[in-house]
């Protein structure tokens, strides 16, 4: 039986949420700084993206303006920044935890939007949101007590991944007023500015130090960019047109689901019971909000019910 559209577009989506929610191994067993770390998956990505995006077509004149062009140098800058604080967060944390806190990314969208185009969030989306970020506070684990998680190295990774949710929700807000440009060549682009940038600001990334790099560390490396910025990238922009809003919307928590079993397994690295319910919150409160859920307005019906007569 064949399948339909939809249900292509839901398996690709899950499919590249699963292939993301595996990086954090890929980060861990490489066992290299978070700039050399970023620089290789720019540049086994831009390899992979450009192979792809030649092979489909997409280098056409009408998708490079100077606006596009300049939209997308400057989403460049912010994501492969967001990329390093990400990946250092790890190290510094461990991948269930960077991964959670970044998943807060959808809401700085709707409060950075709020904020540019001067729209009205409504108490519902605005009490979804504090839900976010007190989840936030539980799922970072900072409040465990008798953990070492209060060292100062834990703080500064939950800051970039925090920090990596904000510029991603920035890249996002640049990649909705890009239309016109496949966002696929915008993630090419991106990774074009990591292979630039990063050498000039981080010396240790230069051709002597190419021979300290073992086999497997290649291996390593060459996935990241092949696999999580060229694959996985291939198959969510792929299914994204396919689906509804209510449909990504759950589907986007795969990526994050799958790095929290996938470092418990891996690593033995477990959320505890109140990290796993921040992330629960998380989960529901970005439901509340992409599908309009109730919330404040289901604690006080009788004042709704009013708000209506009038």
């Amino acid at each position: 039986m064949a399948l339909t559209s939809r249900q292509q577009g839901a398996i690709t989506l899950a499919g590249g949420g699963l292939l993301m929610g595996t990086i954090g191994v890929f980060v861990e067993e490489a066992r290299l700084d978070a700039l050399t770390l970023v620089f290789f998956r720019c540049l086994f990505g831009f390899l992979s993206l450009a192979a792809y995006c030649a092979w489909k077509g997409f280098f056409t004149r009408t998708q490079f303006t100077r606006r596009t062009v300049v939209l997308a140098l400057i989403s460049g800058v912010l994501m492969v920044t967001q990329w390093v604080g990400f990946f250092d967060a790890i190290h510094r944390t461990s991948i269930a935890v960077a991964t959670v806190v970044f998943h807060v990314q959808p809401f700085w969208v709707v409060l950075i939007g709020a904020a540019l185009f001067n729209e009205r969030l409504g108490a519902d989306r605005l009490g979804w949101i504090a839900a976010a970020f007190v989840g936030l506070v539980l799922a970072s684990g900072v409040i465990a007590a008798g953990n070492p998680q209060g060292h100062i190295s834990y703080v500064i990774g939950l800051s970039e991944a925090l920090l990596g949710s904000l510029l991603y929700a920035s890249v996002t807000l640049i990649a909705k007023s890009l239309g016109e440009l496949r966002p696929h060549l915008l993630t090419l682009t991106q990774c074009a500015v990591g292979m630039v940038c990063l050498p000039l600001i981080a010396p240790l990334i230069a051709p002597l130090t190419l021979t300290h790099i073992g086999p497997m560390q290649w291996f390593w490396l060459a996935g990241m960019g092949v696999l999580h910025t060229g694959l996985s990238y291939v198959l969510i922009y792929g299914a994204l047109p396919k689906l509804t809003t209510p449909v990504i919307a759950v589907l986007l928590f795969v990526y994050p689901l799958t790095a929290i079993v996938v470092d418990a397994l891996v690593y033995g690295r477990a959320l505890s019971l109140s990290q796993l319910a921040g992330m629960a919150l998380i989960v529901a409160a970005s439901l509340g909000v992409n599908l309009g859920w109730p919330l404040l307005t289901l604690l006080n019906p009788n004042g709704r019910a009013r708000s209506h007569a009038k």
